[in-house]
């Protein structure tokens, strides 16, 4: 009997070596070939670079997206949740239904040349100072790896890319949540672009975004003031009395305005100024709370002024739930895959955007390393609409080194790095350790299992509730 317990034994691990192996193959194989692609992914992320469109208007960008995606057997629905430049492209069947997303906006008024002075592009003001057009190309190539694998029966399950528009202010996702569009995937996987390898292990802030627009009276404003209501005034009421309100919220708190309408000719007292907030903060609730006191400050405002407003949520985007069990895997395959190693000539471009800020950068090399995995962190200062997606499934993602070291997000620099091969190399990054990550998932029935219990532990009793409302997407936000 004891003979025999032990012959079984050893046939189990033989077949889990056996098994280690054979994954281990598939990764092995995952990375040469898109690597193999290079060119082909460079290309796709440099053309979306050059469309440079804002949220909701990435009509050129999602269209060669989905046209890589289709040709290479996924199947598209095109406009889903009811937003024309959203896709979800599909392949396979059953479970498990693991899902990749992609972005592809640009920012408005950051138009900036590939080069290492800041020079805006002729006839161009948006760009990619977020990194999207290596974003939405790196899960693309991540999902296609992930296909050829189901194709050839290597493995078993439904591989999706989401086409995910607006991101920068837009809150695309959260209408795709709100869709129902997650409610059969099993894990969520994405990346972003930064200026280091790591996985993702700090939270986001849940923001609300609003435009208050106000409503006044014109009048000639030196022959007769009197007869007027100025909406500017209305405004610059309201800024001023949410400035004073900045000493009495949380200080995690953050409150960012742009007056976008402020009158044609001061001559002519404006009947009509509109300013657009964003309001953050660590915890869902919080924003709420002060969103609710903005609105306050909006209509003393107009009854100080004699003016009249109104508000439109533009978009509402949750905190962002880290799934340790994920981040674990996860880092296992980017440790696997490297960092970037920069050229001569890389070194010496990315040198001289480092000389341009007005801070100590970190050493260009650190792009080659990996950062080891860190303890959970608060949310920084940054808000995503992965956070949504994130109190919907199990949801993983990592940043890659797209810009040199150091590099602010929503740079002119970044824009430039993400226009050079320094971009698409750290790109590659990405879409290398999402798919190694994606074949875990595929091949770990146990990994899924173990990140879903998390994920109720980290929801709770939480019902999810869309911070923008029951609106229709804000397709013209950026108008």
């Amino acid at each position: 009997m004891k003979k025999l317990l032990i012959t079984n034994l050893c046939a189990l691990l033989c077949c889990i070596t056996q098994a280690q192996n054979n994954i281990s193959i598939l990764k092995s194989d995952a990375i040469k070939n898109i690597d193999g692609k290079y060119e082909s992914y460079k290309n796709i992320a440099l053309q979306i670079w050059g469309f440079a469109e804002v949220g909701y208007k990435e009509v050129k960008s999602t269209k060669l997206l989905q046209e890589t995606l289709k040709s290479n057997g996924f199947t598209i629905e095109s406009g889903v949740a009811e937003m024309p430049t959203a896709f979800v492209a599909s392949y396979g069947s059953g479970k498990p239904v693991i899902t990749i997303l992609a972005e592809y906006d640009a920012l408005p008024g950051l138009s900036q040349e590939a080069n290492t002075e800041k020079k805006s592009i002729n006839g161009i003001d948006a760009g990619h100072g977020c990194g999207h057009h290596l974003f939405g190309t790196a899960s693309v190539a991540a999902g296609i790896e992930i296909k050829k694998l189901i194709e050839a029966k290597k493995l078993t399950g439904t591989v999706r890319v989401y086409g995910c528009p607006a991101e920068e202010g837009g809150s695309g996702k959260v209408y795709m949540v709100r869709a129902g569009l997650f409610k059969d995937v099993d894990v969520a996987v994405h990346w972003h672009p930064g200026n280091s390898n790591n996985v993702t292990m700090t939270s986001a802030l849940a923001n609300t975004s609003a435009k208050f627009r106000f409503y006044g009276l014109s009048s000639h404003a030196s022959m007769a003031p009197e007869n007027g209501r100025s909406a500017l005034d209305g405004v610059e009421a309201m800024d001023n009395m949410v400035n004073m309100m900045r000493e009495h919220v949380p200080q995690e708190t953050r409150i960012h305005y742009v007056i976008t309408k402020g009158g044609k000719a001061p001559n002519v007292v404006p009947d009509f100024a509109e300013v657009f907030y964003y309001v953050r903060h660590p915890k869902k609730d919080v924003v709420s709370s002060i969103f609710q006191r903005l609105t306050k400050a909006a209509n003393g405002a107009a009854m100080g002024t004699e003016t009249k407003v109104d508000f439109e949520i533009i978009g509402g985007t949750h905190d962002l739930l880290i799934n340790k069990t994920l981040a674990e895997a996860m880092q296992k395959n980017l440790d696997q895959v490297g960092g970037v190693k920069y050229t001569a000539a890389e070194l010496e471009f990315g040198k001289k955007i480092q000389s341009s800020f007005t801070f100590k950068a970190p050493a260009i090399e650190e792009a080659a390393s990996i950062v080891p995995l860190q303890g959970f962190i608060d949310a920084s200062g940054g808000s995503t609409d992965v956070g949504d997606v994130s109190y919907a499934v199990p949801t993983v993602g990592l940043d890659a080194a797209t810009w040199v070291p150091g590099t602010p997000a929503h740079s002119w620099q970044a824009v430039a790095c993400g226009g050079t091969e320094i971009g698409t190399k750290g790109m590659m990054v990405a879409a290398k350790t999402m798919a190694l990550t994606a074949i875990d998932l595929f091949t770990n029935p146990a990994l899924i299992a173990k990140s879903k219990e998390e994920f109720i532990k980290s929801v709770r009793d939480y019902k999810y509730k869309a911070l923008l409302g029951d609106r229709k997407p804000a397709l013209n936000y950026r108008d």
